[in-house]
């Protein structure tokens, strides 16, 4: 995992500039993830958003189907993704803890997710989602690959 430039969430210009993975890896996730689901035409998929213990930062978003998941990594099976996430952030912050739980709001709806404490993609300095399915469309289903 890596983390981006501290205080960075104050400056939307310069957070607008990282690059993807990071863009979509620490803020921005929620909206990958429901480009995803609104956009993609792969059955079974929904979100899922870990939601970190009283007290503890580190919440992220991702779609999923229960066997793959897709985030800022791309496709990977969601048992890797929550155990790599939970080693890492259990690593960092002692007591770490969290709760996965399924998303049942819309995750593009700016009302939905200020309540949530994230930001809609109209809140961004650039568009998001024109961004975000750019990167989505440069990653294969697993299954297209054989």
């Amino acid at each position: 995992m890596f983390r981006p430039k501290r205080n960075l969430k104050s400056h939307p210009e310069k957070r607008w500039q990282q690059r993807d993975r990071v863009f979509f890896g620490f803020g921005a996730c929620h909206i990958l993830a429901g480009v995803f689901l609104e956009e993609m035409s792969v059955e079974g998929f929904y979100g899922e958003w870990i939601e970190p213990g009283d007290g503890f930062r580190g919440t992220h978003v991702y779609a999923t189907n229960g066997v793959l998941a897709f985030d800022f990594h791309g496709y990977s099976y969601r048992d890797n993704l929550l155990s790599r996430y939970w080693k890492w952030h259990q690593e960092q912050f002692y007591g770490w803890t969290a709760t996965v739980i399924a998303v049942d709001f819309c995750l593009l709806d700016t009302s939905e997710l200020n309540k949530r404490q994230h930001r809609g993609p109209d809140q961004y300095f650039g568009d998001p989602i024109p961004r975000a399915r750019k990167f989505i469309n440069s990653h294969r289903m697993p299954c297209e690959r054989i």
